[in-house]
């Protein structure tokens, strides 16, 4: 098998998330290589901790849908569910697409951005700043609020960014390994368990883009 040099993974993971509408192949592409230069990069970031083994408006009482064994094949109550795709990373700079599906009968309304609590290995919340959208952390273009009607079987997306900040291999202490998302405030959040988890340090700031209707 052809070996894959780390700045070919990026800009292959960059070109990823582009099919959701966004544009972090650039500032991806600035990450690796800021003078444009064309050369590899020297530097690769630091890898991400393993963690242990008729319409309706989303607006239902606020609280915490647990993961359960068979969640990938059931549709929550809300009528809506939450996925995460791979956490891209480029000299630091994190990037993690979200997608909400219409998994239920009706049509569903989403406008806005993401509710999202963080939390720990111990499942403890995590002093973690949610913004709506992505600066300060990296330029990336958000649609901004805007509604979006789905139809069963339809979905919209938003992508989370961060920083990586110091991560305690060992206990996971700083990562981000449990992820509470609902569409908006006020409506049920799930949880979902990001493959190696959000290396966003004991305090930090978490970016989102607006939802975005999935068209690819």
């Amino acid at each position: 098998m052809t070996a894959i040099s780390p700045r070919h993974g990026l800009l292959l993971a960059a070109a990823a998330v582009l099919t959701a509408g966004c544009g972090l192949g650039a500032e991806l592409d600035r990450e690796v290589d800021p003078e444009r230069t064309g050369s590899h990069a020297t530097a690769e970031p630091p890898a991400a901790p393993s963690r242990p083994g008729g319409p309706g408006d989303l607006g239902v009482t606020p609280q915490v849908e647990p993961p359960r064994p068979s969640a990938s094949q059931e549709c929550p109550a809300t009528g809506v569910k939450v996925t995460t795709g791979m956490v891209n990373a480029a000299m630091g700079l994190r990037a993690m697409p979200v997608t909400v599906t219409n998994c239920g009968a009706g049509e569903q309304r989403v406008n806005g951005y993401p509710d999202v609590r963080v939390r720990d290995v111990n499942r403890e919340p995590m002093d973690v700043t949610v913004l709506k959208g992505p600066g300060p952390i990296t330029q990336l273009d958000d649609p901004g609020p805007h509604p979006v009607t789905l139809k069963p079987g339809e979905s919209v997306r938003s992508v989370f960014v961060w920083r990586y900040s110091a991560v305690d291999a060992a206990t996971l202490r700083g990562s981000g390994v449990y992820v509470e998302i609902a569409p908006a405030a006020g409506v049920a959040r799930q949880t979902v368990e990001p493959e190696g988890g959000l290396d966003i340090g004991e305090t930090g700031l978490l970016g989102t883009t607006a939802w975005q209707k999935v068209t690819d």
